[in-house]
């Protein structure tokens, strides 16, 4: 981005801050957000058509509380992320369950190569919203990774929602999407700092427009929020928009 604004991995150093205190089942002080993961997940194994053997690509995935549940329901998963830190607690949660077909791997979305995935997944944020400018080239590698009929539920922060909910010391670039707030975090141990956030909103249409524009036929784009995902249309009051796509069996004409 210009000037102020991220570079780099910028994430990586309030992942390795935040630790288990972003999402861990034996801690008390996780991000509320993540608590509605089964909820997410049982949506999701229905909405994109899944069945036990199916391969699976989570992309952003944190510490893996999306993965380690689809790999429960029989999925063989593979999940990627910027943060080694994140993907050592996502290793370290599989090997506990003996969770074997699902892997991690630490990875910039930015450069992803693989292919040939049932199903992948984009949600929270992670490998998406976070880029601030270079959401474009992330879709792409996202939308290259399905097979032909393979699907897609990718989730963005709503631009509506933020302008509506605009704190007093955030700032919305109408350019670009890019929402900046200065957010007081707190890991596991209590310890509470300070960090720059950036992420990039988005409208249902522009979504829309994405997923069209690498190629894939556009299923639904429905508002939800954390825990509460549904069929339901976009509304000014929903937090995020959840993206469901498909790669066509043959390219369209």
């Amino acid at each position: 981005m210009t000037a102020g604004g991220p570079s780099g991995s910028w994430f990586n150093p309030i992942a390795a801050f935040l630790g288990r205190a972003y999402w861990a089942p034996s801690t008390t002080r996780v991000q509320a957000f993540t608590t509605g993961t089964e909820q997410e997940v049982e949506f999701l194994f229905d909405a994109l058509a899944l069945e036990p053997g199916m391969r699976l690509l989570d992309v952003g995935c944190g510490p893996g509380r999306h993965s380690l549940a689809f790999a429960r329901r029989g999925l063989d998963v593979t999940g990627v992320d910027l943060s080694p830190d994140f993907v050592d607690l996502a290793r370290a949660a599989a090997r506990d369950e003996g969770l074997d077909h699902c892997r991690f791997e630490v990875a910039d979305v930015r450069d992803l190569e693989a292919r040939d995935f049932d199903a992948v997944i984009c949600l929270c944020q992670g490998g998406f919203g976070l880029l601030a400018g270079d959401d474009g080239v992330a879709f792409a590698r996202i939308a290259a990774a399905l097979c032909p009929g393979g699907r897609l539920a990718l989730s963005a922060f709503s631009s509506y929602f933020a302008v509506r909910h605009l704190e007093a010391d955030d700032t919305f670039d109408a350019a670009t999407g890019v929402n900046h707030e200065r957010a007081t975090l707190r890991n596991e141990h209590g310890e509470e700092r300070a960090f720059d956030l950036w992420t990039t909103c988005f409208t249902p249409r522009e979504l829309e427009l994405l997923a069209r524009l690498h190629g894939l036929v556009v299923d639904g784009c429905h508002g939800v929020s954390p825990g509460a995902y549904a069929r339901t249309p976009p509304t000014l009051a929903t937090h995020e928009s959840l993206l469901l796509a498909h790669r066509p069996l043959a390219p369209s004409t």
